[in-house]
């Protein structure tokens, strides 16, 4: 099975579960994806800012981080949500920028798309709009938007180059890119790199920190910082290796403290009317 294939059959699971009361799940066991129990995705957003959502939008985030959080959202703005899952960030986000913003959740997966949009009805949330697409290819006009955010996506895509040259071209000058990503700190085994389903599970394609730099900067991007938020222990690692034919007790020492989530901060620049780098 390839790559894009796995992610969007384990997306669409995850969506059916969390579309019928049950946590969602991403990785084997439950991988980057059950809030609350996994070592990724639990504990991100705080009770008061999910009140009031459907609670089919919070089972469904599949997340790393609260991008929302460190967007700095003003009303009026348009933003977009890279991979929106079940809409949780959109459905945010559409409140902070308020009835004259306008909030966008792209997702490549049908079984998302129809939870987000159920969500969206029962939030009453009017300026969100879900597109269907993939994130290497965004169908958005150059320059249409604001602000764009992440959750735990990025990683996943095998052409993150493209990725952020279309996150580059639909900014507009000035625009700023505002990420939750699973970051790499340190020398990682092989066959971590080369296990599909800890990829599909956030892990796998998470790019070395100095590397997700460099990449901003090929796209056009400045003003670029990457914050580890929370650097994972040995027992976070037995969390996210477990079920995936490796030997935990060898692995987990190995990977200790090599993995973290992170907040990725960058700016388009004022002065770039182009589209960006081609990748």
């Amino acid at each position: 099975m390839e790559l894009k294939d796995a992610i969007r059959e384990k997306y669409a699971d995850a969506a059916r579960r969390a579309g019928t009361g049950g946590a969602a799940c991403c990785g084997s066991g439950c991988g980057c994806g059950t809030a609350g129990a996994d070592p990724i995705t639990s504990n991100l957003y705080p009770a008061a800012e999910i009140t009031g959502l459907p609670p089919e939008a919070v089972q469904a985030s599949l997340g790393c981080g609260n991008p929302t959080a460190l967007a700095e959202l003003r009303p009026g703005q348009t933003v977009l949500d890279l991979g929106s899952g079940g809409g949780i960030d959109v459905l945010l986000s559409a409140k902070r920028v308020g009835p004259a913003g306008k909030a966008y959740g792209l997702d490549m997966t049908d079984e998302m798309l129809a939870l987000a949009r159920e969500n969206q009805r029962r939030a009453g949330a009017e300026n969100v709009e879900f597109l269907k697409g993939e994130i290497e290819q965004i169908p958005l006009p150059d320059r249409s938007v604001d602000v764009v955010i992440s959750n735990c996506v990025i990683n996943l895509s095998a052409d993150k180059d493209r990725v952020l040259a279309e996150a580059f071209r639909v900014l507009r000058p000035g625009g700023r890119l505002a990420v939750s990503d699973v970051v790499v700190l340190g020398a990682v085994p092989p066959e971590i790199r080369r296990n599909m389903e800890l990829w599909v599970g956030c892990i796998a394609g998470a790019l070395d920190a100095a590397d997700y730099r460099t990449k901003l900067a090929r796209a056009g991007f400045e003003e670029i910082t990457i914050e580890p938020t929370r650097v994972y222990d040995i027992e976070d690692a037995r969390g996210f290796l477990a079920g995936h034919g490796l030997d935990v007790d060898a692995v987990a020492p190995l990977v200790r403290d090599k993995f973290a989530s992170a907040f990725v901060r960058a700016r388009k620049p004022e002065s770039a009317y182009g589209t960006g780098v081609s990748a």
